[in-house]
């Protein structure tokens, strides 16, 4: 006697007939049909046996069903993109939603390179220097006038140029004298340490910082001998081609100070008139 074959739902004998097999029990098209197929997001009728189940992100469609939802056109076997859980072909969505290329005004297709800057968009082919017209791709640029230049042609064209070594200052220049510098070229006459945020002064159009200056060409104070610069505002005081810082014009017995006040001189000393009564 033939053992019976039967459809693991209802039972009924599967000889001669189609069926399925899921997790290694039989079934009839019929039953699987309702117990497992899944419903078409498109036309919501079961996807049976006898038909292509095509499916992306857990949604299923009906072969003839997985359509572009603009225009319809068959998407089986071709690239697609989705908006708002809606299918659509590749140039339904380019052209719907894709970045328009800032140069040439056309849609720059998805998967195809495209360049960013500042909010607008271009294919890759289209960003280009405005001097050259080379693509400028992942090279440095520089914008101006809602154009952009690769560094060289921006160097070329509107870069000033240094005084001092006549290459262009792209960034950091130092205007001296209304004329423009590196500030790696604007540097002390004597030491050549670079002048730029602190403070110089100059001599015979020649810039120093204030330690060079002072050293080469501030006076001596008469008492303490270091120089005395005369900048920023500091005081000092002169007497006969001689002179002293504010805190150095002292009395030379008593060391009270003499600013503001009357003194008497014995050869190279000053002193207070209370100390010098007896000379």
């Amino acid at each position: 006697m033939t053992e019976r074959y039967d459809c693991h739902y209802c039972k009924e004998s599967l000889f001669g007939k189609k069926y399925v097999l899921r997790e290694e029990n039989p079934y009839c098209v019929k039953c699987y049909e309702s117990l497992y197929s899944n419903t078409c997001e498109e036309c919501k009728k079961p996807i049976g046996c006898n038909t292509r189940d095509l499916s992306y992100k857990d949604r299923h469609w009906h072969e003839d069903c997985f359509k572009c939802f603009q225009c319809k056109r068959s998407l089986v076997d071709k690239p697609f993109s989705t908006k708002d859980e809606q299918l659509l072909c590749t140039e339904c969505y380019s052209n719907e939603y894709s970045s328009k290329c800032h140069d040439c005004k056309k849609t720059i297709m998805p998967g195809s390179r495209k360049m960013e800057h500042k909010g607008n968009s271009w294919h890759e082919t289209c960003f280009t220097c405005q001097r050259c017209q080379q693509p400028i791709g992942t090279k440095s640029f520089i914008p101006k006038d809602n154009h952009n230049f690769c560094v060289l042609c921006y160097e070329k064209q509107f870069a000033m140029q240094c005084v001092h070594c006549k290459k262009p200052i792209t960034t950091g220049g130092v205007t001296y004298r209304e004329q423009p510098w590196h500030k790696d070229c604007f540097l002390c006459t004597s030491c050549k340490q670079q002048l730029s945020g602190q403070r110089f002064t100059s001599r015979d159009d020649f810039a120093y910082c204030l330690n060079c200056f002072c050293n080469l060409y501030a006076k001596k104070c008469a008492s303490c001998t270091t120089p005395i610069s005369g900048l920023g505002g500091s005081k000092y005081i002169s007497f006969e081609e001689r002179q002293w810082h504010n805190d150095c014009f002292n009395c030379k017995k008593c060391s009270v100070s003499l600013v503001g006040r009357g003194f008497l001189t014995e050869r190279d000393d000053i002193l207070c008139p209370e100390c010098g009564k007896d000379i």
